[in-house]
């Protein structure tokens, strides 16, 4: 099985000083006392947990838990990548029953703590081990489903016959959107004898532009910026808070480029770019991490490997919300034609960072 990784993100009520400065973890009770004993807790990459994209949208999920079991939360937000290790050996040592991984880039950390702690149960978003542990729990999303509806959709929607993508860094959790993208993309040309262009991803060859990370808000704008000078009209970043400089030169564009969010629904998350956004590639990770917290807590955990698909719910297209009126009514026919095509197995995808069953 190949591993998937990305930033990681754990929060909760419980508060944890990164542990790399040393601190012990600070306790407190929330969301009741049924289950205060139960400790949940979770570690966020370097993003932290206010991105309006990946960590957030897991975080959510993991409050949920929370909330609903009235469990006590532990929290390590990761400033950096040298974090991981530090901050899941501090979740350790602060004896919880569960901790979420939140990304690709915590696969290591992870998986050397759910080896030698075979007692806690551990669930990890974007990332599958090689070999099964049975201790984890592997959360993945099979994204380039609903972002070649995004493609379809951006082709459908642009202007200039150009639209644009890139990522934080080149990584699969990263690059599965970008391909179904641009395989959206390709589709729409084919049904209707077009030549929309996809700048910033050859998913041919797998090359294409980067952040080269997920944190530099400019770096992100100044990437943008480059697709927008090259023509594209509709920009699909995929890159986090890195990737909000994305939609902030979409939004200086004053309409003139518009953008599709990923991970969760963009007008929720970052109600600010919502005048920009077309819509967004929802990513279940909230819906998943809470399934597999209360999984543990109810005594009903496994580590058989969730794949969050259309047909789940496990990933979807959101609303349109300020651009349902200027989306034809013709288009939206055709992407829940493609939906259920793309369910029923009449649409495949080539993109070979799809997380496949292990």
């Amino acid at each position: 099985m190949k591993k998937y990784v990305r930033g990681l993100a754990i929060v909760g009520v419980l508060t944890l000083a990164v542990a790399a400065c040393g601190s012990k973890p600070a306790e407190n009770t929330a969301g009741g006392d049924a289950n205060k004993d139960f400790k949940a807790c979770m570690v966020s990459d370097s993003g932290g947990f206010d991105d309006k994209s990946f960590n957030q949208t897991s975080y959510e999920g993991f409050q949920a838990a929370v909330k609903a079991k009235g469990l006590t939360p532990v929290k390590a937000e990761s400033k950096s990548d040298n974090d991981y290790p530090t901050n899941m050996t501090a979740m350790v040592a602060a004896k919880c029953n569960v901790i979420v991984a939140v990304g690709f880039k915590l696969e290591d950390a992870t998986d050397k703590a759910a080896k030698a702690n075979p007692s806690i149960k551990f669930a990890i978003v974007d990332s599958a081990p090689a070999t099964p542990i049975e201790n984890v729990k592997p959360l993945s999303f099979n994204t380039a489903q609903a972002s070649f509806q995004a493609g379809y959709l951006a082709a459908g929607m642009s202007k200039s016959g150009k639209v644009g993508t890139f990522g934080g860094l080149k990584i699969p959790p990263v690059t599965i959107f970008m391909d179904g993208f641009a395989e959206g993309v390709r589709y729409y040309n084919k049904q209707k004898s077009k030549n929309v262009q996809v700048l910033g991803w050859d998913d041919a060859k797998q090359a294409g532009l980067f952040a080269g990370g997920f944190e530099d808000k400019a770096k992100g704008q100044n990437t943008a910026q480059n697709l927008i000078t090259q023509g594209a009209d509709i920009i699909f970043p995929v890159a986090g808070p890195s990737g909000l400089g994305g939609l902030q030169a979409a939004k200086a564009s004053n309409g003139k480029v518009n953008a599709i969010w990923v991970d969760t629904d963009g007008c929720v998350s970052a109600a600010e770019y919502c005048s920009v956004l077309i819509s967004s590639v929802k990513k279940g990770m909230d819906v998943a991490v809470q399934d597999a917290i209360t999984s543990v807590v109810d005594n009903k955990f496994d580590n058989k490997q969730f794949i969050g698909t259309l047909e789940n719910g496990g990933t979807s297209l959101a609303p349109f919300h300020e651009f349902d009126s200027k989306v034809p009514a013709e288009l939206k026919t055709e992407l829940d034609t493609i939906k259920a095509d793309l369910i029923a197995g009449k649409i495949t995808l080539e993109s070979k960072a799809q997380p496949k069953a292990s």
